[in-house]
């Protein structure tokens, strides 16, 4: 995305020469009070003015928004989160609506028409379902509204939750291919340390490779929310897989996000050839080759079902973008049916973790053609033989290529 240039100062353009598609991921500490429970109305409102500054860019803007929890909070009386899962499934229940009003409000004394969409992983694990949900979200930018994605806790259990929102901040930015994510948080960037208790903690301004990045980063998220700054580099490294260029800033600043574009868009002028880097937040820089949507669907909008072992030889076939065939699988784990999403795992013969453990090196994710019980059954055969071990063939191989990711 550097390499485009902008139509002027104020303009940063996506590769297709119109406006940006943008992710704003709002934090509980963004949004409420910690203390008091009461929203955060001035930073609420300095965020409806960057939205509506942005699309008179002609930029169109996605926010992904927690709070919910704390606005049921302050309804209930209540002074702390909850622990049971019912409890803040019913307290959030509470909150959504309040919320939802409140955005409505801010964004309405603008005249920006906003949008509610309510998430979770089990509706993304169906493809059909994904792809509705992406067209959904598609059509409300069409129609000039503000979508405001949350994730559904009221139905939500352990095995169907997103976990944060700033994982679902990246699924949403991947679902409409945006270009840019903004994890708005309570510290202005990523540091090499916490700089709460490290005076010495250097900011970082600019990450190529997350995998590479050496940073402390312990810290949890707030008493309300459920994120610290490694989920957000989870969720950076979720986006960036999907060609979208995600940045770290502090949420009580909305308008950094204004001054972050426009230095980019100044630098296209100044100097297109050399690497961006902002003097506010962390950038991190969107993967030159980001996947395709069904393979980032299969990575990231499924749940993993099981687990199946291979050799070393099948690593190398998949490595290949080969299928993956019965002969290959060494074992299996796990309960799982066929078109279900299973990892691909390699015991490394020989070597072994600290604890003794085997040596594992995560593959990748795929669908599955057969069940673990099919799968246990057939494992080491060659496919001319799952007929005599099955008595019927459903496919030749157990996955197909294309229903492979590989990750190592």
């Amino acid at each position: 995305m550097e390499s485009v240039p902008p139509k002027n100062p104020r303009q940063v353009v996506a590769p297709s020469g119109s406006g940006l598609t943008i992710v704003i991921k709002l934090g509980t500490s963004s949004i409420v009070s910690e203390s008091t429970l009461f929203p955060k109305m001035s930073t609420l409102s300095l965020m409806a003015e960057t939205v509506r500054e942005l699309r008179s860019h002609g930029h169109r803007v996605v926010i992904v928004s927690s709070g919910a929890v704390g606005m049921g909070l302050k309804r209930l009386k209540m002074h702390k989160r909850p622990t049971a899962l019912a409890q803040v499934q019913a307290v959030a229940a509470v909150g959504q609506g309040r919320l939802m009003a409140l955005y409505d409000h801010m964004f309405g004394q603008l005249d920006i028409p906003v949008a509610q969409v309510l998430l979770t992983k089990d509706t993304l694990a169906e493809r059909a379902q994904y792809v509705n949900a992406c067209n959904t979200l598609k059509e409300l930018l069409n129609f000039s509204t503000v979508p405001i994605v949350n994730e559904n806790d009221t139905v939500s259990n352990s095995e169907i939750r997103f976990g944060d929102n700033d994982t679902l901040s990246a699924i949403t930015a991947g679902m409409i291919n945006a270009d840019y994510l903004f994890l708005c948080t309570d510290v202005e960037c990523l540091y090499t340390d916490n700089p709460r208790t490290n005076p010495e903690a250097k900011a970082v301004r600019r990450v190529d490779d997350i995998a590479s990045l050496k940073v402390q980063v312990s810290s949890p998220g707030s008493a309300l929310g459920t994120g610290g700054m490694v989920t957000k580099l989870i969720a950076a490294e979720l986006a960036t897989a999907a060609g979208c260029s995600t940045v770290i800033t502090i949420g009580s600043k909305p308008e950094r996000i204004i001054k972050i574009l426009d230095e980019l868009a100044q630098h296209h002028l100044a100097s297109p050839e050399t690497p961006f880097e902002p003097s506010v937040g962390t950038l991190f820089v969107r993967k030159p080759n980001p996947m395709v949507d069904r393979k980032w669907w299969i990575l990231h909008g499924l749940a993993t079902r099981g687990v199946i072992y291979i050799d070393a030889g099948a690593v190398q076939a998949i490595r290949k973008r080969n299928s993956l065939f019965a002969a290959g699988i060494v074992d299996v784990e796990g309960t799982f049916s066929a078109q279900q999403t299973v990892r691909i795992v390699h015991k490394v013969a020989g070597e072994f973790q600290e604890d003794g453990s085997p040596k594992l090196i995560e593959v990748g994710k795929g669908l599955t053609n057969y069940g673990s019980n099919e799968v246990s059954r057939i494992k080491g055969c060659k496919s001319y033989e799952i007929h005599v071990v099955l008595g019927y063939v459903d496919s030749d191989c157990v996955m197909h290529r294309d229903n492979i990711v590989v990750v190592v």
